[in-house]
């Protein structure tokens, strides 16, 4: 495993100038962290999120930041399709070319609960709303140089089980770790199975997952009892 030097900052990564980044659940945590990286690059970045408020407060963050960023706010809730598709209207109306899209949004550990699409909720937002994002924006992700997905994911995805059978949790007795740890799965095997097929077409556009680690984020709070579960107790 590649060793993490400890003295390394965003600000080392790569100039992104000229570059559209989308993020998805960037109003706070994780999402708006690499935003704020993001913009301080001097990428155009897009905060794809639901809450205005929210998002609206992590823009005036990074414009304190760098007064020069260009930073824009496309609502988005990954639990709806009809929304997805709307979103990736819009996006795409403003920014034909987007050079990276990280798809971040989630939610852990949610009680028992359907989305208007009849699916179950972790696995919609986690993974189907981001699926669906995606395969509508791979054109405009292809325009560019190296267009690049970049899907968050979780180790706790080795404690997950994709049941092809039972995906929406209609047949078995829920259970809010196990359908999280199994969101976390299906974001590896799409991450995957994509760049296995943009390789195989000879798309420039890569897909790669990544686990942030354990962060002190708003998601760790919304996850009541994550303490007290570790991995070995989730069983899909």
């Amino acid at each position: 495993m590649p060793q993490i030097d400890p003295a390394w900052r965003p600000s080392d990564a790569p100039r992104q100038d000229r570059r559209v980044v989308v993020v998805t659940g960037a109003s706070s945590g994780l999402g708006a962290e690499t935003a704020l990286a993001a913009a301080g690059l001097g990428a155009t970045v897009v905060l794809a999120a639901r809450s205005a408020a929210r998002t609206g407060a992590v823009i005036g963050r990074i414009r304190a930041a760098h007064p020069d960023a260009t930073v824009e706010h496309l609502p988005l809730d990954l639990a709806d399709l009809d929304d997805v598709a709307r979103a990736a209207r819009e996006l795409t109306a403003r920014h034909p070319r987007i050079d990276v899209l990280v798809a971040n949004a989630g939610v852990m550990a949610t009680p028992p609960r359907r989305t208007a699409d009849g699916f179950e909720l972790q696995n919609a937002t986690n993974h189907l709303g981001h699926q669906a994002l995606v395969g509508r924006l791979l054109d405009a992700l292809g325009r560019g140089d190296a267009g690049r997905v970049v899907v968050v994911s979780s180790e706790l995805h080795r404690a997950g089980r994709v049941d092809p059978d039972d995906v929406a949790w209609q047949r078995r007795p829920y259970r809010r770790w196990g359908a999280y740890a199994a969101s976390k799965l299906a974001n590896l095997l799409f991450a995957r199975e994509l760049d296995r097929r943009l390789a195989a077409a000879g798309s420039a556009v890569t897909a790669l997952a990544a686990h942030p680690g354990f962060a002190a984020t708003g998601l760790q709070a919304a996850g009541a009892g994550l303490a007290g579960t570790p991995a070995a107790r989730v069983r899909a």
